[in-house]
């Protein structure tokens, strides 16, 4: 399901730990590390093509996390045509993503990389929020830095006071918000009604 200008629509997630540090894949028989990720279906929501995505590639449902905020807008990223199949070149150009900032209220061991038979990642580790883009794929990058710059303001208050290396070299924004390393990124007001809207509901998206 492409649209008119060939990106095909996608969800990426943002999976925060009490400490806010980041679930941080690594792809399957590959040296690099990613989000999880993966395409909305005809007939899907984003929310719902989210949901689904999470438990296919790392094996959580609705139960295991609470909806932080998500971008505002698509973000896209065009894909080099050696890494399109020949039969889709000159119509598919890449990917559209809406991004969605969880944060696990379960524990580490809900986790389960072989959730389906199709496994996208063979390790996974937490990471600092702000995480080394060298470590994407390159035509990827610049989805990540937006994603993550965009949502930064609203990672909750984590346990134990954890700082990143960024925050203790004084990189802090307005409020106490972390500012992102990699350079200014437009923030999203959006972001912000979907984060009050989701606290709202999140009695229902948290099993205690």
């Amino acid at each position: 399901m492409l649209d008119r200008e060939g990106f095909r629509p996608n969800v990426g997630i943002i999976l925060l730990n009490a400490r806010n540090q980041v679930f941080w894949g690594k792809r399957l028989r590959t040296h690099s590390w990613q989000f999880p990720q993966g395409g909305i279906k005809h007939g899907e929501t984003p929310e719902q093509a989210m949901f689904r995505e999470l438990h296919e590639e790392v094996g959580l449902t609705q139960q295991h996390v609470r909806i932080v905020a998500r971008t505002r807008d698509w973000l896209r990223y065009e894909v080099p045509d050696h890494y399109i199949r020949r039969e889709a070149r000159g119509h598919y150009k890449g990917q559209k993503q809406i991004w969605f900032l969880l944060q696990l209220t379960g524990h580490d061991s809900d986790l389960n990389l072989r959730a389906t038979d199709h496994p996208e990642f063979d390790a996974w580790r937490w990471n600092d929020y702000w995480v080394p883009l060298e470590a994407v794929i390159e035509f990827k990058r610049d989805v990540y830095q937006m994603a993550l710059s965009e949502l930064a303001r609203f990672l909750p208050r984590s346990q134990g006071q954890h700082q990143n290396r960024y925050l203790r070299a004084g990189l802090r924004g307005r409020e106490g918000t972390p500012r992102s390393p990699y350079g200014a990124v437009d923030r999203s007001a959006h972001a912000q009604d979907v984060a009050a809207e989701a606290s709202a509901t999140s009695k229902d998206l948290d099993p205690s």
